[in-house]
Protein backbone atom coordinates (compact mmCIF):
# COMPACT_ATOMS: atom_id res chain seq x y z
CA UNK A 1 0.00 0.00 0.00
CA UNK A 2 1.55 3.66 -0.72
CA UNK A 3 2.12 5.54 2.00
CA UNK A 4 0.75 8.80 0.11
CA UNK A 5 -1.29 8.28 -2.90
CA UNK A 6 -1.44 11.99 -3.66
CA UNK A 7 0.07 13.54 -6.42
CA UNK A 8 2.98 16.35 -6.04
CA UNK A 9 1.56 19.59 -5.55
CA UNK A 10 2.12 22.23 -8.50
CA UNK A 11 5.21 24.77 -7.51
CA UNK A 12 3.07 27.38 -5.87
CA UNK A 13 0.71 25.45 -4.11
CA UNK A 14 1.21 26.05 -0.25
CA UNK A 15 -0.31 24.45 3.16
CA UNK A 16 -3.87 26.37 3.62
CA UNK A 17 -2.41 27.52 6.99
CA UNK A 18 0.20 29.44 5.55
CA UNK A 19 -2.24 31.29 3.68
CA UNK A 20 -2.03 35.12 4.89
CA UNK A 21 -5.57 35.41 6.79
CA UNK A 22 -7.08 31.91 6.26
CA UNK A 23 -9.80 31.15 8.39
CA UNK A 24 -11.06 27.75 7.86
CA UNK A 25 -14.41 28.39 9.06
CA UNK A 26 -14.62 31.15 6.55
CA UNK A 27 -14.50 28.23 4.03
CA UNK A 28 -17.95 27.34 2.56
CA UNK A 29 -19.74 24.51 3.67
CA UNK A 30 -20.69 22.14 0.87
CA UNK A 31 -22.87 19.92 3.30
CA UNK A 32 -23.67 18.34 6.59
CA UNK A 33 -23.86 14.37 7.12
CA UNK A 34 -26.69 14.64 9.16
CA UNK A 35 -28.32 11.95 6.75
CA UNK A 36 -26.33 9.28 8.27
CA UNK A 37 -26.79 7.91 11.50
CA UNK A 38 -25.00 8.61 14.99
CA UNK A 39 -23.23 5.65 16.94
CA UNK A 40 -25.44 3.95 19.44
CA UNK A 41 -24.97 5.54 22.78
CA UNK A 42 -24.55 2.02 23.96
CA UNK A 43 -21.87 1.02 21.50
CA UNK A 44 -19.16 3.81 23.18
CA UNK A 45 -19.58 2.28 26.55
CA UNK A 46 -15.93 1.23 27.60
CA UNK A 47 -16.28 -2.80 27.22
CA UNK A 48 -17.77 -2.31 23.29
CA UNK A 49 -14.96 -0.16 22.26
CA UNK A 50 -13.01 -2.93 23.69
CA UNK A 51 -14.76 -5.56 22.13
CA UNK A 52 -15.02 -3.64 18.47
CA UNK A 53 -10.83 -3.40 18.43
CA UNK A 54 -11.06 -7.01 19.57
CA UNK A 55 -12.93 -8.12 16.83
CA UNK A 56 -12.98 -5.26 14.24
CA UNK A 57 -15.12 -5.46 11.54
CA UNK A 58 -15.06 -5.59 7.26
CA UNK A 59 -14.70 -1.72 6.81
CA UNK A 60 -13.08 0.69 4.74
CA UNK A 61 -11.35 3.89 5.89
CA UNK A 62 -12.92 6.93 4.59
CA UNK A 63 -9.96 9.36 4.44
CA UNK A 64 -6.43 8.17 3.86
CA UNK A 65 -4.30 11.29 2.60
CA UNK A 66 -4.24 14.83 2.01
CA UNK A 67 -2.74 16.48 -0.70
CA UNK A 68 0.55 17.13 0.02
CA UNK A 69 2.23 20.88 0.19
CA UNK A 70 5.54 19.87 0.26
CA UNK A 71 8.30 16.89 -0.89
CA UNK A 72 10.41 16.42 1.73
CA UNK A 73 10.47 13.08 2.94
CA UNK A 74 7.65 11.30 5.18
CA UNK A 75 7.81 10.98 8.78
CA UNK A 76 5.79 8.31 10.66
CA UNK A 77 4.42 10.07 13.61
CA UNK A 78 1.42 8.87 16.15
CA UNK A 79 -1.21 10.77 17.94
CA UNK A 80 -3.30 9.49 20.85
CA UNK A 81 -6.82 9.75 20.66
CA UNK A 82 -7.95 9.97 24.76
CA UNK A 83 -10.91 8.67 25.33
CA UNK A 84 -12.04 9.57 29.00
CA UNK A 85 -14.22 6.97 30.85
CA UNK A 86 -16.90 9.13 32.55
CA UNK A 87 -19.75 6.68 32.82
CA UNK A 88 -22.82 6.60 30.46
CA UNK A 89 -21.33 9.90 28.55
CA UNK A 90 -17.44 9.46 27.38
CA UNK A 91 -15.09 12.16 26.39
CA UNK A 92 -12.46 12.97 24.28
CA UNK A 93 -8.98 14.90 25.32
CA UNK A 94 -8.14 17.55 22.63
CA UNK A 95 -5.56 19.82 22.67
CA UNK A 96 -4.94 23.57 21.13
CA UNK A 97 -1.59 23.60 19.89
CA UNK A 98 0.68 27.37 20.12
CA UNK A 99 0.84 29.30 17.63
CA UNK A 100 4.60 29.80 17.42
CA UNK A 101 4.67 25.78 16.14
CA UNK A 102 6.23 25.13 12.76
CA UNK A 103 3.04 23.57 12.06
CA UNK A 104 -0.24 23.12 12.47
CA UNK A 105 0.40 25.64 14.84
CA UNK A 106 -3.00 27.16 16.55
CA UNK A 107 -5.17 23.99 15.42
CA UNK A 108 -7.29 22.00 17.60
CA UNK A 109 -5.35 18.80 17.56
CA UNK A 110 -4.61 14.77 19.32
CA UNK A 111 -2.19 14.88 21.79
CA UNK A 112 1.22 13.42 20.07
CA UNK A 113 3.86 13.87 17.42
CA UNK A 114 6.77 12.54 15.39
CA UNK A 115 8.09 8.75 15.93
CA UNK A 116 11.40 8.74 17.45
CA UNK A 117 14.26 6.18 17.01
CA UNK A 118 13.99 4.81 20.79
CA UNK A 119 10.05 4.12 20.22
CA UNK A 120 9.01 1.01 20.41
CA UNK A 121 6.10 0.80 18.35
CA UNK A 122 3.50 3.59 17.70
CA UNK A 123 1.55 2.96 21.06
CA UNK A 124 4.80 4.00 22.69
CA UNK A 125 5.37 7.52 20.56
CA UNK A 126 1.60 8.37 21.24
CA UNK A 127 1.59 7.65 25.09
CA UNK A 128 5.34 9.40 25.43
CA UNK A 129 4.02 12.13 23.27
CA UNK A 130 1.36 12.49 25.67
CA UNK A 131 3.02 12.69 28.66
CA UNK A 132 5.41 15.20 27.36
CA UNK A 133 2.58 17.46 25.55
CA UNK A 134 -0.16 17.46 28.62
CA UNK A 135 1.28 15.30 31.61
CA UNK A 136 -0.88 12.23 30.82
CA UNK A 137 0.51 9.33 32.70
CA UNK A 138 0.36 5.72 31.12
CA UNK A 139 -0.44 4.12 34.35
CA UNK A 140 -4.33 6.33 33.50
CA UNK A 141 -4.28 5.13 29.87
CA UNK A 142 -5.21 1.60 28.81
CA UNK A 143 -4.44 0.73 24.96
CA UNK A 144 -7.12 -0.51 22.66
CA UNK A 145 -6.35 -0.79 19.23
CA UNK A 146 -5.27 2.01 16.40
CA UNK A 147 -6.44 3.21 13.01
CA UNK A 148 -4.91 2.56 9.84
CA UNK A 149 -2.83 5.71 9.17
CA UNK A 150 -3.43 9.20 7.84
CA UNK A 151 -1.29 10.90 5.86
CA UNK A 152 -1.15 15.13 6.45
CA UNK A 153 0.02 17.00 3.70
CA UNK A 154 2.74 18.32 5.68
CA UNK A 155 3.77 14.48 5.04
CA UNK A 156 3.26 13.04 8.56
CA UNK A 157 2.14 9.21 8.15
CA UNK A 158 0.07 9.36 11.63
CA UNK A 159 -1.25 6.39 13.19
CA UNK A 160 -4.15 6.98 15.30
CA UNK A 161 -3.72 5.09 19.16
CA UNK A 162 -7.11 4.69 20.37
CA UNK A 163 -6.79 4.53 24.36
CA UNK A 164 -9.30 4.82 27.40
CA UNK A 165 -8.30 7.07 30.35
CA UNK A 166 -9.15 6.98 33.71
CA UNK A 167 -11.41 10.09 34.88
CA UNK A 168 -8.58 10.55 37.88
CA UNK A 169 -5.84 11.70 35.93
CA UNK A 170 -4.69 15.01 35.73
CA UNK A 171 -2.83 17.34 33.39
CA UNK A 172 -0.11 19.14 33.32
CA UNK A 173 -0.01 21.58 29.88
CA UNK A 174 3.85 21.65 28.09
CA UNK A 175 3.47 25.57 27.64
CA UNK A 176 5.90 25.30 24.52
CA UNK A 177 3.34 22.60 22.74
CA UNK A 178 -0.06 23.01 23.86
CA UNK A 179 -2.47 26.31 24.94
CA UNK A 180 -5.30 24.25 26.32
CA UNK A 181 -6.49 21.18 26.73
CA UNK A 182 -10.66 20.06 27.05
CA UNK A 183 -12.93 17.58 26.36
CA UNK A 184 -15.54 16.68 24.12
CA UNK A 185 -17.95 14.80 24.32
CA UNK A 186 -17.42 10.90 22.25
CA UNK A 187 -21.02 10.99 21.38
CA UNK A 188 -21.07 14.66 19.67
CA UNK A 189 -18.28 13.69 17.74
CA UNK A 190 -19.26 10.20 16.61
CA UNK A 191 -22.85 12.13 15.25
CA UNK A 192 -22.42 12.58 11.49
CA UNK A 193 -24.83 15.90 12.08
CA UNK A 194 -21.91 17.52 13.95
CA UNK A 195 -19.67 16.50 10.79
CA UNK A 196 -19.18 19.64 8.21
CA UNK A 197 -17.94 19.59 4.60
CA UNK A 198 -15.71 22.52 3.07
CA UNK A 199 -14.40 22.66 -0.34
CA UNK A 200 -12.44 25.36 -1.60
CA UNK A 201 -9.81 25.70 -4.24
CA UNK A 202 -6.30 26.73 -3.51
CA UNK A 203 -3.60 27.06 -6.08
CA UNK A 204 -5.51 25.61 -9.03
CA UNK A 205 -6.06 22.48 -6.70
CA UNK A 206 -9.63 21.12 -5.28
CA UNK A 207 -9.08 20.89 -1.41
CA UNK A 208 -12.12 19.09 0.88
CA UNK A 209 -11.74 18.51 4.56
CA UNK A 210 -14.20 17.95 7.61
CA UNK A 211 -14.84 20.31 9.96
CA UNK A 212 -17.00 19.08 13.98
CA UNK A 213 -17.39 22.84 15.43
CA UNK A 214 -18.04 22.36 19.54
CA UNK A 215 -19.47 25.21 21.00
CA UNK A 216 -17.88 24.67 24.89
CA UNK A 217 -19.89 27.48 26.92
CA UNK A 218 -18.97 30.37 24.15
CA UNK A 219 -16.25 29.17 23.18
CA UNK A 220 -16.02 27.60 19.45
CA UNK A 221 -13.73 24.61 19.70
CA UNK A 222 -13.22 24.14 15.85
CA UNK A 223 -11.88 21.28 14.86
CA UNK A 224 -11.04 20.08 11.32
CA UNK A 225 -8.54 19.05 9.10
CA UNK A 226 -6.32 15.49 9.61
CA UNK A 227 -7.92 16.06 13.24
CA UNK A 228 -11.21 16.00 12.14
CA UNK A 229 -10.37 13.44 9.99
CA UNK A 230 -8.99 10.68 11.63
CA UNK A 231 -12.31 11.16 13.86
CA UNK A 232 -14.16 10.91 10.69
CA UNK A 233 -12.35 7.58 10.19
CA UNK A 234 -13.07 6.78 14.00
CA UNK A 235 -17.05 7.27 13.24
CA UNK A 236 -16.99 4.85 10.19
CA UNK A 237 -15.17 2.24 12.10
CA UNK A 238 -17.33 2.35 14.85
CA UNK A 239 -20.07 2.52 12.75
CA UNK A 240 -19.62 -0.44 10.58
Amino acid sequence: MPIDPAPAPPPDFVPLTKLPHFDPRAVPVIGIDSHLPAVAPERLAPERLRERFRAPPSWTPELRAEPRFTDREVAQASVLVPVVMRGPTPTVILTERTTHLSTHSGQIAFPGGRRDDTDTDAAHTALREAHEEIGLADRHVEVIGHLPTYTTGTRFVVTPVIALVDPGHELTLNPHEVADAFEVPLAFLMNPAHHHRHAIEVGGQAREFFSMPYMQGRTERFIWGATAGMLRNLYRFLAA
